[in-house]
Order: C-alpha cells, then structure tokens, then sequence
C-alpha cells in the first residue's frame, strides 16, 4: 500500500512521463535536397594576407557559396515552416545559437534563430574581425571584434527573412540569418537532409531557400503523428518558387 507521499510522487511520475512522450508526438515533413546538373567548383580562399586566419582547415578553403556532399546534395538550405501553422505561441529558447569566426570564415554559413533568442558571436582567431549585420526589419549592427574580445551577444526582436552577416576586414567572410517567429526550420548540413517535427495536422506551404539557388515550396498536407517525405531538387538552371 503507497503512503501519501509515495501515491504523490507516482502520480507526478506518471506526469512527467506522459509530458515528455507528448512532447515527441505530431506530424513530420522529411526529405533531402539535392543538385542536378554539373556542379560548379567554388573558388579557393585567399587568406594568405592575414596570418591571424591560419587555423587547421581540414582542406583548402573554399568558397561556401554552394557546398556538396555525396550524390550532390546540399548543405546550408534553410528549410522552414512558411504558411499553415495555427498562430500558436512557441517558447524561445534562452540558449544562445553560436556563431564563431574560427578561420576567418562563419561558422554556421547559414542559421536560423528566434525572434527575442540571443546569438552569441565568437572570435576564437588572433585577428581583428568586424561583424556587419544587415538586418531591415530588425535593427542592423556592425560591431568589431578585435583579438582580446572573444564574445559579442546580440538579439532580433522580430522576425524578418533571411539576410547577410558580413567582415568587412576580411572580404570572404559571409553569412546568413533567418530570423523565425516559430521553431519549425532547419538548415541541411551535407547529406542534404531536413525533419521538421511536432507539427500538428495539417496544410502547409514548406520553402527550401539557398542563397545563390534561390528559393522552391511545397504543399504537404500531414495527418495525425503522420510523417511526409518531400525532396528538393535545385540546379543553376532553376531558380524557381
């Protein structure tokens, strides 16, 4: 027979437990991105200039303007819920989406963050960077980061489309940020793949955006726990919506 205090801590047991499963539930959209046709070589990096940039690049740096995996597919596409959610309220994270500078190059190329979630800037090299953001919606920044400062901390307070993060020190360097009113995104790393979980049931429009590619969407209606696949193809030819 369980004491009070036993039947309390079963019965919050029990909460907890199905809370958590609950939260795994709800519809999917997965699929991967793919380019057809020959793909063009990117240019090497001249970083020869700045010794503060020499880091141990695993390969010679190249330009990340279109980068490719195994069968072509395709890293750094923002893949986001665009229309058919249903005006509900999502936490936002307190946790920062970090972004470093290692290299003389961004890392992540391509991110999404929430509306009101900090971004932390990192400078991890022994040089001078600048970090020009081109926001329109939200305001802009361009603050500079020499050597000794190795953290800057900003937040967008509204959500906007995707603009560009740019060093004005070291001309290469160029990123991109989405800044979303949902957590319904994801950025493909090589392999070209995306899941957007916990959806509710539904119609809705997806957008696959690249930066030179341009932009494609879809309509995928998803039932209940339902998962749905819908792959992307993008070539130089394409730039479609």
């Amino acid at each position: 027979m369980y004491s009070m205090i036993g039947t309390r801590t079963l019965v919050l047991t029990l909460a907890l437990t199905l809370g958590a499963n609950a939260s795994t539930h709800g519809a999917a959209i997965n699929g991967t991105v793919v380019f057809e046709g020959r793909a063009p070589t990117m240019p090497l990096l001249k970083m020869a200039a700045d010794p503060g940039c020499k880091v141990d690049h695993v390969d010679p740096p190249r330009a990340e303007t279109l980068v490719l995996g195994e069968g072509q597919t395709i890293a750094n596409i923002l893949v986001k819920i665009k229309s058919g959610l249903s005006g509900k309220e999502y936490p936002v994270p307190k946790e920062p989406v970090v972004v470093t500078q290692s290299g003389c190059m961004y890392s992540p190329h391509v991110f999404g963050v929430r509306a009101g979630q900090p971004i932390e800037f990192m400078n991890p090299d022994k040089t001078l960077h600048n970090i020009n953001a081109k926001a329109q919606v939200n305001r802009g920044f361009n603050i500079s980061m020499p050597d000794f400062r190795k953290s800057a901390i900003r937040t967008f307070a509204k959500s906007e489309p995707i603009f560009s993060i740019d060093c004005d020190v070291h001309k290469w360097m160029s990123a991109w940020c989405a800044v979303i009113d949902h957590p319904f995104f994801e950025v493909t790393g090589k392999d070209g793949r995306f899941s957007i979980e916990g959806l509710d049931a539904g119609t809705y429009e997806i957008e696959a955006w690249h930066e030179r590619l341009g932009t494609q969407t879809a309509t995928i209606t998803v039932g209940t726990d339902e998962i749905k696949t819908h792959d992307f193809t993008f070539s130089r030819a394409r730039n479609s919506k």
